[in-house]
């Protein structure tokens, strides 16, 4: 064997190991492969177990939740015979979809989160349960009601008062811009149900002394997303600390309804919910479909105008005009007044005993018109309401849906009439994004609505220059009353 010889063996023999590595690492991969593949499989078999583990968990809630919604009487209900004959007296015939729902489960104790859009009895879907569970209970202060509004606690009052006739049910409504010692009296007086805004609540707990709620068996947030907002936020959150624990010791319930609480259920966690069953009702409709609503195009300086015209052509039908400002309010009532029309104002500078003032009066049909803020856009249940009309377009989507909320209840017909100008297009564009539906457009008569403009302008005019007046008047006087003070001060020093 030659050198040649060996040298070709030499270079023979690493290409045979080479070949052998190679099947070596394509076997491999081939097994690999396998592998893979039989785990993917496996994978995928107990996906589809759990998948089909999971359909048939939800086909049983949907059995469960469509045996409860059969409920189409109350009498269908386990309630107690003194609470029935009530609801018979109130001619409470046919739940609505949230109190079919929401009033079985919450008798079963589970907390109860509520979704429903507005006038579809959310109020009764959460007082029923509470008083229920009162008639065995028998305690004082037994459960708190949670509320952003006035007028919506005064309301609330009214419906457990109704409810709780015949069972000597005893509640106090706690609000600001009353008389604080009397509500500290009506407190001592140990109520069974208490109605409460935040902060005035949080004045009783740290100023009257033998007032606690370590008997609270209920917490309630009626307009639940409000609450949760910055603004009351401070005061909810010291309201939660003093309130017993939730736990299983001490039994506490928690319900929390509004006609918009998707967008906070993140902030739910403050309250200490257990466990809580979520209820939706018609969550993709935003507004009742009873509720027919439209826009008017207003051109430059016709609003006022084009509202008195829209008045004149529902004469005599009550109507809810919502603006965004206090000043607006005010400046729109006067100036109808001054043109015949029978309105009143409701808005935040008033005092509370004309704010009630307002409400009855238009409630018993003394007044036909109701001009207000964003005050009466929440709660307030008012049956025979026509017509929503937005002078002032809402800033958010929000306030539209519980605007127009206040007509259209418990399955009667409305209107709602936005007046849009060229600034608040951006606004009713969000709106109807949120609606998922362009709203209509209204045509108006604009030969007439020239004809009455000089008119209306010049009694607005006047009404402005009025106001102007009573406001430096004021200011005036509170200069008056500030240097008297000090010359007061100065005369002690001498």
């Amino acid at each position: 064997m030659g050198i040649s010889d060996k040298t070709t063996n030499r270079v023979s023999k690493p290409n045979g190991s080479k070949q052998l590595s190679t099947a070596q690492s394509l076997a491999d991969k081939i097994k690999q492969k396998a592998l893979q593949n039989m785990k993917e499989k496996k994978e995928a078999e107990n996906k589809s177990d759990s998948e089909s583990e999971k359909s048939d968990e939800e086909e049983e809630k949907e059995e469960e939740a469509k045996s409860e919604s059969t409920i189409t009487s109350f009498e269908d209900l386990d309630l107690v015979p003194e609470l029935q004959a009530t609801i018979k007296q109130l001619n409470f015939t046919k739940p609505t979809e949230i109190q079919a729902k929401s009033i079985p489960a919450a008798l079963k104790g589970s907390d109860i989160i509520g979704i429903a859009q507005t006038g579809s009895g959310k109020t009764a879907a959460f007082a029923i349960p509470v008083l229920n569970q009162l008639w065995y209970d028998k305690l004082y202060n037994y459960c708190l009601v949670l509320v952003p509004t006035r007028e919506l606690a005064l309301q609330i009052q009214k419906t457990f008062d109704a409810l709780g006739l015949e069972m000597g049910l005893k509640t106090c409504c706690v609000v600001g811009g009353m008389n604080m010692i009397e509500q500290s009296r009506e407190l001592m007086k140990k109520p069974h149900i208490i109605i409460a805004t935040p902060g005035r609540l949080m004045d009783h707990l740290e100023n009257t002394k033998g007032f606690n709620l370590k008997n609270l068996k209920f917490l309630i947030m009626d307009e639940a997303d409000r609450l949760l907002d910055l603004e009351f936020g401070p005061a909810i959150d010291k309201i939660l600390k003093i309130l017993p624990v939730a736990d299983e010791t001490n039994g506490r319930r928690n319900f929390l309804f509004s006609a918009t609480l998707t967008e906070k259920l993140n902030k739910l966690t403050k309250v200490a919910l257990r466990d809580p069953t979520l209820i939706k009702c018609n969550e993709n409709n935003k507004t009742v479909e009873t509720l027919v609503q439209s826009l008017i195009v207003v051109p430059g300086g016709l609003k006022n105008t084009i509202l008195v015209y829209l008045l004149s052509e529902h004469l005599n039908k009550s109507v809810i005009i919502f603006t965004r400002t206090k000043s607006n309010c005010e400046r729109l009532n006067v100036l109808l007044n001054m043109l015949d029309f029978q309105s009143c104002a409701l808005h935040g500078d008033l005092s509370q005993q004309q704010r009630n003032g307002a409400l009855d009066l238009f409630k018993a049909g003394k007044r036909n018109l109701l001009i207000a803020t964003d005050v009466a856009a929440r709660g307030l249940d008012i049956p025979f309401v026509d017509m929503v009309i937005n002078y002032d377009i809402p800033v958010d989507s929000k306030s539209y849906i519980h605007r127009v909320g206040r007509t259209a209840r418990a399955g009667r017909s409305g209107k709602s009439i936005s007046l849009v100008s060229q600034y608040d297009l951006e606004l009713i564009l969000r709106i109807e994004q949120v609606l998922g539906f362009k709203l209509q457009k209204d045509e108006i008569n604009k030969q007439l609505v020239l004809q009455i403009r000089d008119n209306v302008e010049r009694c607005n005019s006047e009404v402005i220059m009025e106001m102007n007046r009573k406001s430096k008047e004021k200011k005036n006087n509170r200069k008056r009353g500030a240097r008297s003070s000090r010359d007061d001060m100065d005369k002690s020093e001498r």
